[in-house]
């Protein structure tokens, strides 16, 4: 019996349907599973599809200098250990902040959110991008730890121009040195290049870069608190 050409419509936009409805599901099921498995990047991957130069090497969050977490907090996410992956009120000010400093202006986005971003989206301005990630930041915040969360944004973040990703990648390219010899003032430099590690440098920083740090790391010194969600009481 001969298919009609509306059946055959409607069974190719059904099955089109099930594969959005999986592509979008996916993340939701791989993300719990990062409690206990070292993740890659999105960036990541598609560097090494197209051969370009990837260098990570994952480190604990115990094996990086205390200064970094905190500084990278009070950066990028100051209500880090208190918002549940995303902050609507950062975002509203990173907006009213945008035209009145440039070099310091953030885009507004959570650590979660930009784990979310680095793991399973794309990179770019996009609302489309904007409304998968909300969602997705709500339930990465859910199943992981924020220890764990953090460890992870720590070690696929991209910090350098050729390809350094993670925290051990960047203390050795820009300091020649291990993440755990990380001091206050490099710990802020590095956070200072967390927009743009490509335009910005800690291995040669330039006095915006410098002027930011400073920031960061009189910010660090007087908060040093911000991260007590890394630090988990013990009975």
């Amino acid at each position: 019996m001969q298919t009609s050409p509306r059946t055959l419509v409607t069974r190719t936009l059904a099955v089109l349907g099930i594969a959005v409805i999986v592509v979008l599901a996916l993340p939701y099921l791989i993300a719990p599973l990062y409690r206990f498995v070292d993740p890659v990047s999105t960036p990541m991957l598609w560097r090494s599809l197209t051969g370009a130069r990837v260098e990570r090497s994952f480190v604990p969050l115990s094996r990086i200098a205390p200064s970094l977490p905190l500084t990278v907090i009070l950066s990028e996410d100051a209500s880090f250990c208190r918002n549940h992956g995303i902050d609507l009120s950062a975002m509203r000010e990173a907006l009213e902040q945008a035209d009145d400093d440039v070099e310091a202006a953030r885009g507004g986005s959570t650590i979660t959110q930009q784990t979310a971003k680095n793991l399973f989206l794309w990179q770019g301005r996009s609302l489309i991008r904007k409304a998968l990630e909300f969602p997705l930041a709500l339930w990465i915040n859910l199943v992981l730890p924020k220890p764990r969360l953090m460890e992870i944004y720590l070690n696929i973040a991209e910090w350098g121009p050729d390809g350094e990703f993670g925290v051990e990648a960047a203390a050795h390219y820009a300091f020649r040195k291990p993440a755990h010899e990380l001091n206050a003032r490099e710990s802020a430099e590095l956070a200072a290049i967390l927009p743009n590690p490509v335009r910005r440098s800690a291995r040669t920083p330039n006095p915006a870069v410098r002027r930011l740090a400073g920031l960061y790391e009189r910010r660090a010194a007087a908060h040093p608190a911000s991260d007590a969600c890394l630090h988990p009481r013990t009975p």
